[in-house]
């Protein structure tokens, strides 16, 4: 949430003084506002917020407090599905502004809302009278306060309608409203605010220019999805703050869920509180994910079966392979030394933590300084590379380091320079030598500079003799002598240096970004079960429903419900025997014989002493049973009536899920 109103502060902060600029003139003298008024036209903010439409709800809540704390208490949320007409338009905006309930559907044939004990008319007459009532109301109390508090809100505050996804409106409803208003302007501050999904140029596709040019508009424009996606990422999972940790393929499913489906914050955000609780609640160890102190008193509360739990780990038994023997018994026999182990190896993962994303954040600086991005260009890419395997050990990091070594002197000054910051606010203990390291090759490219300059006057100078040399011998001599140099193409002192520096980042980079599966007791902290996660989040209906419906028990648990193999028990659902029946049929299904079949399936074994005057009445029962089943089937997507033939039906799927 603290992150949302930081990327969102600079957006609302100026939506609010665009609507406290818009309305000055009104607030000063009502009498002139008529004349100051541009033909009547309507102040408008066009809100373009992306495509991540799930998001919107969240970013129109935190606008409206915004609003109300600092500009105007009258604002009012309006969604197109609850403004089918004009008529509901105004329903719901008088509604929310006089702080009353508005049912729609109870109030289709009148036009009044309710209002304590009186019935109110939903015109802009009477949305004018109350205003007017309410402001002189406001005016009168803030006189008898003798002004001994400043408010938050002027003395005509303005009204603020939000449509909150303009292109679900209907364009007559928004003909209609916004010219019953700029009739009224003169009397009512109305401002207007359009949340936009896609363009800015779908005001003009909704309204004709008679109406759009009684608007005036003004575009504000929200991050994008993605940048929000950069900047969680950033505050939540790159921070040593939070010991939790996502894996490479959770984190490539969450990444790919946003870009592939919604590009929805706030869906990538619970997902990521899914894995929170799935770790938490799967993994018996998860009790000691927490900060360094915290963790070591809990390693010293360790039951004997959490030590077993800890020696089952599949890192901690690489861990043990690596020991000499009389550790390996040590560690799989005294719980006491293993909890000493345990306690020094959280503190190296912590540490591992603190140094790995400092130097991440370096990386990211020189790969995103290049011309090409072979690791990808934002972090979070970078970040998924160096969590899959030892990145120094691919191509795109080979080909970023050949690119990062033809850097010119400012750009990887300045990529030092930045490194230099980075690791100078990082909590690693680690950085102080390499810090120093860092500004020796600052101070290095600097004095190179200075020596660049002597240079370029003493060969200005050789040039100048060179044309002095009218003697043909002496002049060839010299040629052949510059030739020769630069055919050998020695490397310069700041090539030289170029590559120091990018070796050092390099060496820094093998050293700190090991992966973490690599790293003993990770799975403490790092939740990596991927398809738990797909199991929850990517939705598989067809799948679903034929195990619903092919074996009842998985869902009902009923043990009545169990079966062997392909049999079909008459204790199971009307639709799931027939659903069985009907895998077993072609593409037509006869539905006499599906009918016959489902009948000698639900009856069973038949009774010889059954009362044969009963067999009809039972006949019509198992029909009705078998019509409705069928229906339910058809319902569902499994089969259609045929066109070929009147007494079958079509089946529509095929395979096994």
């Amino acid at each position: 949430q603290q992150v949302q109103e930081n990327l969102n502060k600079q957006l609302f902060d100026n939506l609010v003084s665009f609507l406290r600029r818009s309305h000055s003139e009104f607030q000063e003298k009502r009498a002139e506002w008529t004349c100051r008024i541009k033909t009547r036209e309507i102040p408008t903010a066009a809100l373009v917020l992306g495509v991540n439409v799930t998001d919107h709800d969240l970013t129109f809540r935190s606008l409206s407090e915004v609003l109300q704390n600092n500009v105007t208490p009258y604002v009012a949320l309006l969604e197109a599905k609850d403004c089918p007409g004009i008529k509901n338009l105004m329903q719901k905006l008088i509604g929310q502004l006089m702080n009353c309930y508005v049912d729609v559907d109870s109030l289709e044939d009148e036009d009044y809302v309710q209002v304590s004990q009186n019935r109110i008319r939903c015109s802009m007459t009477s949305l004018i009278n109350w205003y007017e009532s309410v402001t002189e109301k406001t005016d009168s109390e803030t006189l008898s306060k003798k002004r001994t508090s400043s408010s938050r809100h002027c003395q005509s505050p303005p009204i603020v309608v939000v449509f909150k996804d303009m292109e679900s409106f209907t364009t007559r409803v928004l003909q209609d409203f916004i010219v019953i208003s700029s009739q009224h302007i003169h009397e009512l501050p109305l401002v207007l605010v359009f949340g936009i999904a896609t363009s800015p140029m779908i005001i003009h596709s909704l309204l004709p220019h008679s109406v759009s040019s009684l608007l005036c508009i003004e575009l504000f424009q929200s991050l994008s999805c993605k940048e929000h996606l950069t900047t969680i990422i950033d505050k939540l999972l790159l921070t040593a703050n939070f010991p939790f940790k996502l894996g490479e393929k959770v984190m490539q499913v969450l990444i790919n869920i946003f870009l592939y489906h919604d590009f929805s914050v706030q869906n990538f955000i619970k997902g990521f509180q899914l894995c929170i609780l799935e770790h938490f609640y799967s993994e018996p160890l998860s009790v000691l994910c927490c900060q360094l102190v915290d963790a070591k008193k809990r390693v010293n509360s360790l039951s004997h079966s959490q030590c077993e739990n800890i020696r089952r780990l599949p890192s901690f038994r690489r861990y043990v392979e690596s020991q000499v023997s009389e550790k390996q018994i040590a560690l799989l026999t005294a719980d006491g030394f293993l909890k000493e182990t345990v306690q020094k190896l959280l503190e190296d993962l912590h540490v591992y933590h603190e140094n790995y994303i400092p130097v991440l954040r370096c990386l990211h600086v020189f790969t995103s300084s290049l011309p090409k991005y072979p690791l990808g260009k934002q972090i979070r890419e970078l970040h998924c590379a160096c969590l899959e395997n030892r990145v120094w050990e691919t191509e795109e990091y080979e080909s970023s380091l050949q690119l990062a070594r033809m850097l010119n002197k400012s750009d990887l000054v300045t990529v030092l320079q930045q490194c230099v910051e980075i690791l100078v606010s990082s909590s690693g203990k680690e950085f102080d030598k390499t810090i120093e390291k860092l500004k020796e090759f600052l101070t290095q490219f600097q004095q190179l500079e200075e020596e660049a300059i002597q240079e370029q006057n003493v060969s200005v100078s050789s040039q100048k003799e060179l044309q002095k040399k009218t003697d043909l011998y002496h002049l060839q001599k010299s040629l052949l002598e510059m030739k020769e140099s630069r055919r050998s193409k020695k490397l310069t002192k700041f090539e030289m240096l170029r590559f120091e520096a990018v070796d050092y980042i390099d060496s820094l980079v093998r050293n700190y970004l090991v992966p973490a599966d690599h790293k003993t007791l990770h799975e403490i902290m790092y939740f990596n079960t991927a398809s738990v996660l797909r199991e929850h989040l990517n939705a598989a209906p067809r799948i679903a429903l034929h195990t619903a419906l092919n074996n009842p028990y998985s869902y009902l648990e009923n043990e009545a419900l169990k079966s062997d193999g392909g049999s079909i028990s008459n204790k199971a659902p009307d639709i799931c025997i027939v659903y069985k029946l009907h895998l077993e049929c072609g593409r037509l299904i006869n539905l006499s014989d599906w009918l016959e079949a489902f009948s000698t399936v639900v009856t069973g074994p038949e009774d010889p002493n059954a009362d044969a005057a009963s067999s009809d009445q039972v006949d019509d029962v198992i029909h009705a049973r078998f019509i409705r089943a069928v229906s339910e089937l058809e319902l569902l997507g499994f089969i259609k009536p045929s066109k070929q033939k009147a007494d079958h039906v079509a089946r529509l799927t095929w395979g096994g899920c």
